[in-house]
C-alpha cells in the first residue's frame, strides 16, 4: 500500500467504509496515526475493528485530530459532518488528499488528474494504456479501478494516474498534478452544488492546486470548458495550459475501441497529456490500436462474418446513447430497459445511422412507438432475441450495438450485468 511517515501520531477520523476508507483506514495505521473509523454499515465496520477505534466521528470529541475522511459519496453540502467538521476546526478530507500528503516520501514521481463531466473513464485508462506501452511505470486509481492508497508504490520515474470526480476534488486541497486535464462540461450532480456555476467551481479546483510549472489541457468542444481554459490561461500563461482540438486527431478509424466524435475529444487530451511527459508519436500512435477500452463502455465484443459487435451497456440514458449511434454508419440498435425519460430526443441527429432498432425491456413498448416514424424497429423484449435477430439480418460491415438508453433494473441487476449477458450471447453465437 501507499503510506508515509507524515501520518505517525497524528488522529484521524473516517466516515465511510467502502472501498477508498477502507483503504484509507489502513494506510493511516500503517503509517502509524491513530484511526477513529464508522460506518452505518456493521459488516463495513467490522472490517476495521482491529485497528481502528469504531465511534461515529458524529458523536464524537474530535478535539486533537488532524482530519475527517470521508467517502465521496457523503453529501457534504447537507450532511452534519460538515457543520462537525467546522465547529471542530478541522479540514474534511478524502483519500486522495492522503495520497498527496505521502507523495513526498514516495520515489521521485509524477501525478496525473483527469476530470470532466463525461469520458474520464476512458480518457484516463487511455493514457495509462499509453503510457505503459511506452513502458513507463504506470499506475490508475481515484475513480476507478482500486483506489491509489491500496496499491504498491512506483519506482523512481513513475506516473500515478487518476481519474478525479468533483466529490473527490472538494475534499483535495494540495494535489498538484504534474499534468491535470478538463475533458468538458455539462450540467451534473447538481443535487450536490449551489447550481452549475458550483459544479464548474469544483472542477476548476483541480487547476487552482497547480502552483506553478505543471501541464494543464481542456476539450475544445464546449463554451464552459473553453471558458475555464481561458482562466487558467490568464492566470498561467500559453507556455503551461494547452487546448486540445480533436480536430488535429488523425487515424481514429483505425482504432477499433476508440470510434466516435466523444472518444475523438478523449483521444486529444490524452495525447497531449502523454507528450507532456515525454511519450513521442512514434510511441503513442501504434498503441492507441491495442487499446481495448473499458468494459461495457463501447467495448468491442467480437467480429463475426464482417459484423462488429458493440457492448454500450454503461449508456444508461439518451444523451450516453447518442455519441455511440453516431460512431458508426450502420448500426443495429438494441435499445430499451428501464426508461429514465419518455423520449430519446438526444439520440434524432443520429437515428439516419440505425439501420434497424430492437428494443427491449419494460421500455420496449415505448421506443417502439417512438422510434417507428424513423426507422424499422422489431419487437424483441428479450435480449437473446435481439442479439439473435440482429446477427441474423446484419451485413459485413454492419455493427450490432447494445446502447440501452435506459437503466438495468428491470431484468438485470445492474449495467455490468446487463453488458456481461450481452457478452455471452455473442459469445454463444
Amino acid at each position: 500500500m501507499i503510506t508515509t511517515p507524515a501520518f505517525k501520531d497524528r488522529k484521524f477520523a473516517i466516515l465511510g467504509l467502502a472501498r477508498s476508507g477502507l483503504s484509507a483506514a489502513r494506510a493511516l495505521v500503517a503509517g502509524g496515526a491513530e484511526v477513529l473509523a464508522w460506518d452505518n454499515d456493521e459488516g463495513a465496520r467490522a472490517k476495521v475493528a482491529d485497528i481502528a477505534t469504531i465511534a461515529d466521528p458524529l458523536l464524537s470529541d474530535l478535539k486533537g485530530y488532524e482530519a475527517i475522511v470521508v467517502s465521496p459519496g457523503v453529501p457534504i453540502n447537507r450532511h452534519p459532518i460538515a457543520d462537525k467538521a467546522k465547529a471542530a476546526c478541522i479540514p474534511l478530507i478524502g483519500d486522495i488528499e492522503l495520497f498527496a500528503m505521502a507523495r513526498p516520501n514516495l520515489p521521485p514521481h509524477r501525478v496525473v488528474g483527469i476530470t470532466g463531466t463525461n469520458g474520464k473513464s476512458t480518457t484516463t485508462a487511455l493514457v495509462h494504456h499509453l503510457l505503459e506501452s511506452a513502458s513507463i511505470p504506470v499506475r490508475m486509481g481515484g475513480n476507478i479501478g482500486l483506489p491509489i492508497l491500496s496499491q504498491v508504490p512506483l519506482p523512481a520515474g513513475g506516473v500515478y494516474v487518476l481519474e478525479l470526480s468533483s466529490y473527490q476534488i472538494d475534499i483535495t486541497h494540495s494535489l498538484a498534478c504534474d499534468a491535470a486535464a478538463l475533458i468538458n462540461l455539462s450540467p451534473d450532480h447538481l443535487d450536490r452544488y449551489d447550481g452549475y456555476d458550483g459544479y464548474m467551481a469544483s472542477k476548476a479546483r483541480l487547476f487552482e492546486m497547480q502552483t506553478g510549472t505543471e501541464f494543464s489541457v481542456f476539450g475544445k468542444g464546449d463554451a464552459d470548458t473553453e471558458r475555464v481554459y481561458n482562466q487558467v490561461l490568464a492566470r498561467r500563461g500559453a507556455e503551461f495550459v494547452h487546448l486540445a482540438d480533436p480536430q488535429s486527431v488523425t487515424g481514429q478509424a483505425e482504432w477499433p475501441s476508440l470510434q466516435g466524435p466523444h472518444n475523438l475529444q478523449n483521444i486529444a487530451v490524452a495525447i497531449a497529456i502523454v507528450e507532456s511527459l515525454g511519450v513521442t508519436e512514434a510511441q503513442w500512435r501504434p498503441a492507441m490500436r491495442s487499446f481495448n477500452g473499458l468494459a461495457h463502455r463501447m467495448e468491442v465484443v467480437a467480429e463475426r462474418n464482417g459484423v462488429l459487435f458493440i457492448n454500450d451497456s454503461k449508456a444508461t440514458n439518451a444523451a450516453s446513447t447518442a455519441p455511440a449511434l453516431a460512431a458508426y454508419p450502420r448500426v443495429h440498435w438494441i435499445v430499451g430497459g428501464l426508461p429514465k425519460t419518455d423520449n430519446l430526443d438526444e439520440c434524432i441527429p443520429n437515428f439516419g445511422h440505425v439501420v434497424k432498432a430492437y428494443t427491449i425491456g419494460e421500455a420496449g413498448p415505448l421506443f417502439h412507438e417512438l422510434l417507428s416514424p424513423h426507422m424499422p424497429v422489431e419487437r424483441s423484449e428479450m435480449m437473446g432475441a435481439a442479439v439473435h435477430s440482429a446477427a441474423a439480418q446484419a451485413q459485413p460491415g454492419d455493427v450490432i450495438m447494445l446502447s440501452p438508453a435506459c437503466a438495468s433494473f428491470d431484468q438485470f441487476k445492474d449495467f455490468e450485468a446487463r453488458g456481461d449477458a450481452f457478452r455471452a450471447i455473442v459469445e454463444a453465437l
